[in-house]
């Protein structure tokens, strides 16, 4: 059997024409919308189609969840019957002269509200319209709420910031940089407010060095637009280093003086850098866009302008110990050139030199001594050597070796061929001589001969 599907989406029709056309659709077969299928019987064309009390309300709770005006809506109306119970969610009736509106605010949203509900309070809600099933009732479920005139406010803030930004007043090219340790710090806020006495705890607690002068002025009210922009100028005008404008929190009506076309021009022209801390962290002035520096608090402000004490101290004690490294550095360098001055002035005083030539003469003397006891050495080896040989040379330590030299009337005998038998000789030993006669003769043969002989 064919089947026809009609799937609800987001069109931008009515809510009326919505209902129109699914009443009159003649071939709905199922519905189908965020998970939930609904099986109808298939009737004829204009039949009539019956719908369940929790099918409907379901569906006309979807139509308007998922309305594109009924998602992202501000009401504004006057509270009644406001009631808070243990869960924490807020319930109240928005109504007007001709009209009342359940709202529900559940408490994780109720947490965030700055704003003090109250019966009888004009205000404009902002969330979304759905359906409570249970009691077939529409609610606006609320997530913000702020004074009734506040939107207007708004709009005037942004049509403001538009025209100043295009001015370029708040330009990040013109922003400045804060001192990194101020001597003079300028506050601008009221003088009775606890912004004040939260500033001046944070400075003495972080930053007791710095001076720091107080221009009381208004920040509420149709004179305090003039009176900021005059203290403004005063701080300025006392050569401070950097100025905190602040104030505490509240709504967009109490913190108007801070969007004002003169304060604004009054923080861009400013001689020294401003440190704006109005309000809480979710507000936004257009001073704090034209300020070199926004706060999300004024003790933010205080904090953001100042170094803190326990950095301050830390640093300086490594500034210490790096002078206590350059001192004894150069003091070591000085030293060690002192030594080296010292001793080039040792090096040329005459009497280093009458000490060094002192040595010079020892040491040629030690060396004189060793070349004549080496020359003596080498002399004696050398008459050694030649007593050696000369008494190697000597005819008596031959003749003490068992030889006798014979001689014949003074003649050395050299060869029996100059001796005769009965040839009368003398022959000399190395202890004495003798007479001797010659008897025989028995020449050697020639194979004995020596011819060197």
């Amino acid at each position: 059997m064919a089947c026809d599907f009609f799937l609800i989406t987001h069109p931008s029709s009515t809510l009326a024409s919505r209902l129109y056309s699914f009443i009159i659709s003649s071939r709905l077969t199922f519905f189908l919308k965020a998970g939930i299928l609904i099986h109808m019987e298939q009737m004829p064309l204009f039949a009539s189609h019956s719908l369940s009390v929790t099918d409907l309300t379901r569906y006309l709770r979807q139509l308007l969840e998922s309305d594109d005006v009924l998602r992202d809506v501000w009401v504004q109306g006057e509270i009644s019957n406001i009631s808070r119970p243990s869960s924490g969610h807020i319930y109240f009736t928005l109504k007007d002269e001709a009209a009342a509106l359940k709202c529900v605010i559940w408490r994780t949203n109720a947490l965030r509200l700055r704003l003090p509900l109250q019966n009888g309070m004009a205000i404009e809600a902002h969330g979304y319209i759905s359906l409570y099933e249970r009691d077939g009732a529409y609610q606006l479920y609320v997530d913000a709420a702020r004074l009734a005139g506040e939107g207007m406010l708004y709009q005037e803030f942004m049509r403001l910031k538009a025209r100043l930004e295009a001015e370029g007043l708040f330009d990040p090219e013109r922003k400045r940089p804060l001192p990194a340790r101020p001597q003079r710090i300028g506050i601008a806020t009221s003088a009775t407010g606890a912004a004040l006495q939260d500033m001046l705890n944070t400075l003495r607690r972080r930053y007791p060095l710095a001076e720091v002068l107080l221009a009381p002025c208004a920040v509420q009210g149709d004179d305090a637009p003039l009176e900021i922009v005059a203290a403004l100028g005063a701080l300025n005008r006392s050569g401070v280093d950097v100025i905190l404008l602040a104030r505490g929190g509240g709504s967009l009506e109490d913190l108007w003086a801070f969007n004002d076309e003169r304060v604004v021009r009054s923080v861009v022209e400013s001689a020294a850098p401003v440190v704006t801390g109005v309000g809480h962290e979710t507000d936004f002035t257009l001073s704090d866009f034209a300020a070199d520096l926004r706060a999300p608090t004024p003790t933010g402000a205080a904090v953001l302008a100042t170094p803190d004490k326990a950095d301050l101290t830390v640093e300086l004690n490594r500034t210490l110990r790096q002078l206590d490294s350059a001192f004894l550095e150069g003091v070591s360098l000085r030293y060690r050139a002192l030594n080296e001055t010292l001793g080039l002035l040792e090096r040329n005083s005459p009497r280093w030199r009458v000490s060094n030539d002192r040595q010079r003469l020892d040491a040629l003397g030690e060396r004189l001594q060793r070349n004549m006891l080496h020359n003596l050495a080498l002399r004696r080896v050398m008459t050694d050597s030649a007593r050696s040989r000369l008494l190697a040379l000597n005819p008596l330590a031959v003749l003490r070796r068992g030889f006798a030299v014979v001689s014949r009337a003074g003649e050395i005998v050299r060869s029996v061929a100059q001796l005769t038998p009965g040839t009368d000789v003398q022959v000399r030993l190395a202890n004495g001589s003798f007479g001797a006669r010659v008897e025989t003769l028995s020449p050697d043969s020639p194979a004995n001969f020596d011819p060197g002989e």
